[in-house]
């Protein structure tokens, strides 16, 4: 038997045979092979980057239009897979290299902004697709950290959807008014006031199709031949005779009333979530036009053909019982969605509201007087809210969507510009609305004028910033605040939690709210620190120190400013972000400082809730 020394070529096999040596290399590898291996979820854009560097033969594998960039893109940036058709041919690197540009665009944008409102993000220029998925990525990252990040995040989010939304709503009220949804109207509202809410038109339609589904088996026990069983979605059809038509309203009214326990809001009339069509469907409660919309868009999906009515205070839906197209008003019945389907002459709408209309009020409306109404209920809601975040930002998206489908509104118009000009945000807008009102209505040019004055003198006072009150623990004046910024407190009288972003050595509100508020009842009244909280229930309020204590088991509090002040939770406080630091410059090492004392309580609550637990013996 041979043997290969030292130097030989060959070795020597079991069946005797010496064999010669093959070396082989990687790159001998079939590319399809190698496109594999490079397809290890181990491997990263860098690594893929320094293989295809090494030589040819690895540089054209990791070809743009190919499998590997393609891969690298999928991975790390999955939700913009729908953008893409199945097995679509694209320059893979091409993308990745943008979507990562774009990455780093919007984190710079993000980090940059103040707490006045932005315009930044509208001259990005770059893929909306892009823009939207780096910003998801921001907010679903570690939910205590990066605060102030998200807290901006989401504003810009907000904002790019709602000026898609915007846009698909303009082109929707473009349409013939016989193609246009009262459905695909109500989502498109409730899209611009829910921007950051999975709420889609087939999201919806296809909830609505598993209630027609139940009312089809209903149906189908009282006439199993009626045609309406017979109709798949997306048909259009009509049910022709009266009878059976009746048979659908009595199926329908038994479903959704009885079945499903829908019902009109009575107890919670003017939350806003009465008129928002997923709400509606989630919670299964509404107001008239709500529930209107639900109901009309039902019946038609099965053969009835019913009409939106614009009834003062209490809006109905009419459905013929003669000869279609007729115009007498006695010839329909009314239809109250909000009371359970229940069917009314034209005398009896009147005792509904209580008084006398005239024949107007019972004609049948287009689509777009069915948004401007549902439009203009939330409009009401905003204007009655309590002057907080959240009220403003309801008046805003209401004022936004009325004016997108009713432009040239002078009342509404004077409104949004008051609004922002209250808001202290866009200026420049503001003086674009009061010169269009201007040109519709020349008789508003005495409160046109006020606004311009003071708008310009806004727009100066933005070229030279005033710089924030900057506020040291250590001054004299400040010498009886006992607690600092990013503290978790418990009210003591209230019982809410809540976490400091400011404090005032006295109570620096009017006469007015310290009589209101009874600060005069306090041992120390109004001659005390007072601070401003953020509080669990999403409000932001304004407590003395007397009635304010260290919270024993500090716990993350739930409101939506909280990222506008911190920029992190650290398990026992909250850290102040740059811009609150720079106004309350001692107070996180005050916070520091006085957290060990507070060790004593948190063990004390600690042994308390041990106590309270169920001994092993007494367990079932």
């Amino acid at each position: 038997m041979a043997t290969s020394g030292a130097g030989g070529e060959g070795y020597s096999g079991l069946n005797g045979i010496v064999s010669e040596t093959e070396h082989k290399i990687m790159t001998d590898l079939p590319a399809e092979l190698l496109e594999y291996i490079l397809c290890f979820p181990v491997l990263k854009h860098v690594d893929i980057c320094n293989v295809s560097c090494s030589c040819k033969r690895l540089h054209d594998v990791c070809h743009g239009r190919g499998k590997v960039w393609g891969h690298q893109y999928k991975l790390r940036w999955p939700r913009l897979q729908k953008h893409y058709r199945q097995n679509e041919c694209c320059d893979w690197l091409k993308e990745y290299r943008t979507r990562h540009t774009v990455g780093l665009q919007i984190r710079r944008t993000v980090v940059s902004i103040s707490k006045r409102f932005f315009t930044e993000i509208e001259s990005l220029g770059a893929p909306e697709h892009f823009c939207e998925d780096e910003l998801l990525s921001i907010l679903n990252s570690d939910r205590r950290k990066s605060l102030t990040l998200k807290y901006y995040a989401k504003k810009i989010l907000y904002f790019l959807r709602q000026q898609n939304i915007l846009r698909s709503l303009k082109m929707f009220l473009e349409q013939p008014a016989e193609q246009q949804s009262a459905l695909e109207g109500a989502v498109l509202v409730d899209q611009y006031c829910n921007p950051l809410a999975d709420v889609s038109l087939d999201g919806i339609s296809s909830q609505l199709e598993e209630i027609t589904d139940k009312v089809k088996k209903m149906l189908r026990m009282k006439n199993s031949s009626h045609p309406s069983l017979r109709v798949t979605q997306g048909d259009c059809f009509a049910v022709e005779d009266f009878e059976l038509e009746r048979q659908v309203v009595v199926a329908l009214n038994a479903v959704l009333y009885e079945q499903l326990q829908y019902k009109g809001n009575e107890c919670d009339y003017y939350n806003p979530l009465n008129s928002y069509i997923h709400q509606v469907l989630l919670r299964r409660t509404g107001i008239p036009i709500s529930l209107s919309v639900l109901y009309m868009t039902l019946a038609r999906k099965l053969g009835v053909q019913l009409e939106p009515v614009n009834f003062p205070n209490h809006f109905l839906l009419r459905w013929c019982q003669h000869q279609r197209g007729s115009g007498d008003i006695y010839d329909f019945v009314y239809i109250d969605a909000f009371g359970k389907g229940k069917q009314l002459t034209a005398k009896e709408c009147e005792y509904l509201i209580g008084h006398q209309v005239t024949a107007d009020y019972y004609s049948a409306i287009s689509t777009t007087e069915v948004l401007l109404r549902m439009v203009g209920n939330l409009l009401n809601i905003g204007k009655r809210g309590e002057g907080n975040e959240k009220s403003y930002q309801l008046l805003r998206d209401s004022l936004d969507l009325y004016l997108t489908i009713n432009p040239d509104n002078v009342q509404y118009l004077l409104l949004q510009a008051r609004l922002y000009f209250h808001l202290g945000i866009w200026p420049e807008k503001v003086l674009d609305i009061l010169q269009h009102i201007q040109a519709l209505d020349p008789s508003q040019h005495g409160a046109v004028g006020y606004l311009v004055q003071h708008t310009l003198e806004h727009i100066q006072h933005k070229k030279h910033p005033v710089e924030p009150e900057v506020k040291r623990r250590s001054a004299p004046e400040h010498v009886e605040v006992q607690y600092s910024v990013g503290l978790i407190m418990k009210h003591k009288r209230s019982g809410y939690n809540c976490v400091i972003y400011g404090w005032d050595p006295k109570c620096t509100m009017s006469q007015e709210w310290i009589t209101t508020m009874r600060v005069h009842q306090l041992s120390s009244g109004a001659n005390q620190p007072f601070y401003n909280v953020l509080v669990q229930d999403g409000t932001c309020r304004y407590a003395a120190q007397e009635n304010l204590e260290p919270h024993s088991a500090p716990l993350e509090i739930a409101h939506p400013e909280v990222g506008r002040y911190f920029s992190e939770f650290h398990d026992s406080h909250y850290v102040a972000n740059e811009e609150l630091q720079t106004r309350y410059p001692e107070d996180m090492a005050e916070t520091l400082e006085d957290l060990p004392s507070l060790s004593p309580l948190l063990s004390l609550s600690i042994s308390i809730y041990f106590l309270h637990l169920p001994s092993s013996s007494s367990q079932t």
